[in-house]
């Protein structure tokens, strides 16, 4: 037994008939044979050369390999004892429907069987058979599911990488711009410290320059007056009327020099926020940013993610939040409640369509426009018509097309109005009941190739720095 669990059914196939050894035989060579297979062969080769590697033989009857005799005798028993019922050592001819096994007769007219389901053996194999291959097929198809799965898979994680880069550049581009600003600002205002320094140092000169000539015109003044006190009478009389004239030289008393000191509140006040004040003018703020990762792969949108145009198919994963099923994006983030609005410059766009969609919206396969989906939206200006996708879809009368749209949106009160910017009247409003997550829509529809980009612009807010006590 030991002998035939290490050897497999390949190792007991005589290499001449291709079935199972009988009285297998040794040869010189090393290999085996069935005997008559071997003698049948020497007969027409003429001569006892090996089946396998043509090696001669000396003349001599091989013998007999016993323990490949043994294995082969012990896989023959193996394989009638599978035919025969375990029980009676009967053939099994039935197979129980109830126990899923085959039986013999004797079993089918047993206790154990006789009120189970039984068919024949052939007409069972058949039907267990399209059992299993339907059963084989559901995996087949479970395992395409996977290995398309994990080809998705493996380009998410080369786009993640691609995504990653693409940000890193943008935010050292991004910061580059920030770094320039405030080093121009950083030079801009020393340059007028060091004109203040140069300005007022020269003043000081000049003045210590005027002052220092009092000084000089002064002493020698005392010097020469002090100089004839100590000469004799005589000579002091003679020189009084000079000497008297002398000292009455008019030197006024120092000027107050003000505002002279460097204007450190005007340099160092509030230097950061005059910084910040001023890069009102470098950013630019968007209340609405749109969501790359939402985007049909058509759709390319800008470096500050606030404009989306038509542009040539990309291959892109086809993550969860991904709309596939229109030419579209939405906003980051989304709301669940309060008040919110943004415009959208649509005056470039053609067959465009804005507003808001729940987060549940059908992203997959046809999107439907309706607000019984989840869909409050207006667009089409086609020919300078609008409509407002209801069911059926409205058609709205403007005298002219309007160039930008502001949208608001108020969760609580289930309100969704759309008004021209330029004279502030209002085009349409829906009014629904929001319980799920709101999210910006944009679509550009779909465009011939060369025919334009036609892109959707979400306009950018004035920013206003609010100074408030502490």
């Amino acid at each position: 037994m030991a002998t035939h669990s290490v050897i497999s059914r390949e190792d007991l196939i005589c290499p001449r008939c291709t079935d199972i050894y009988c009285f297998p035989v040794l040869l010189q060579c090393g290999h085996n044979v069935c005997k008559v297979c071997l003698q049948q062969f020497w007969e027409w080769k003429g001569c006892q050369e090996c089946p396998v590697c043509q090696v001669v033989s000396v003349p001599k009857r091989p013998p007999i390999n016993l323990a490949l005799k043994i294995a082969t005798d012990q896989y023959h028993m193996a394989q009638m004892s599978r035919d025969r019922c375990r029980f009676h050592e009967e053939k099994l001819s039935v197979y129980c429907q109830n126990d899923e096994e085959p039986i013999c007769l004797v079993c089918q007219m047993s206790k154990r069987h006789k009120i189970h389901e039984c068919c024949p053996l052939d007409e069972a194999a058949k039907q267990t058979k399209k059992d299993i291959s339907g059963r084989l097929e559901s995996l087949k198809k479970k395992l395409q599911t996977l290995n398309k799965t994990k080809d998705n898979w493996e380009r998410t994680r080369t786009f993640i990488q691609r995504q990653a880069d693409e940000n890193n550049r943008t935010i050292k581009e991004e910061f580059q711009k920030l770094h320039t600003f405030l080093f121009k600002e950083e030079d801009s205002r020393l340059q007028v410290l060091a004109q203040e320094v140069e300005v007022k140092v020269k003043v000081m000169s000049l003045k210590l320059e005027f002052i220092e000539n009092q000084i000089k015109s002064l002493a020698s003044v005392i010097r020469d007056a002090e100089r004839r006190l100590k000469g004799d009478d005589l000579t002091f009389l003679v020189d009084y009327k000079d000497t008297k004239k002398k000292l009455k030289c008019n030197i006024r008393e120092p000027e107050i020099i003000r505002d002279i000191l460097i204007n450190s509140a005007a340099h160092q006040a509030s230097l950061k926020f005059q910084v910040w004040k001023k890069m009102e003018r470098l950013v630019k703020y968007v209340p609405i940013t749109l969501d790359p990762n939402t985007a049909q792969a058509n759709l390319q949108l800008s470096e500050e993610l606030s404009c989306v145009q038509y542009s040539s198919q990309r291959m892109l994963p086809d993550n969860p939040e991904r709309c596939t099923g229109g030419v579209c994006v939405l906003g980051a983030g989304g709301f669940v409640s309060g008040k919110h609005s943004w415009t959208v410059d649509v005056s470039r766009g053609k067959d465009w369509y804005i507003g808001v969609v729940r987060e549940s919206i059908q992203r997959k396969g046809a999107m439907s426009l309706k607000p019984s989906d989840g869909v409050w939206i207006i667009g089409g200006a086609i020919g300078g018509i609008l409509w407002a996708q209801t069911s059926p879809r409205t058609r709205l009368e403007c005298k002219q097309k309007p160039d930008r749209i502001t949208v608001e949106l108020d969760y609580d009160k289930g309100k969704v109005a759309f008004i021209n910017a330029a004279d502030s009247k209002t085009i349409f409003v829906f009014k629904d009941k929001f319980t799920e997550r709101i999210f910006p829509y944009f679509s550009t529809g779909i465009h011939d190739e060369g025919s334009g980009p036609f892109p959707l612009t979400i306009c950018s807010q004035t920013i206003a720095l609010a100074i408030a006590d502490k």
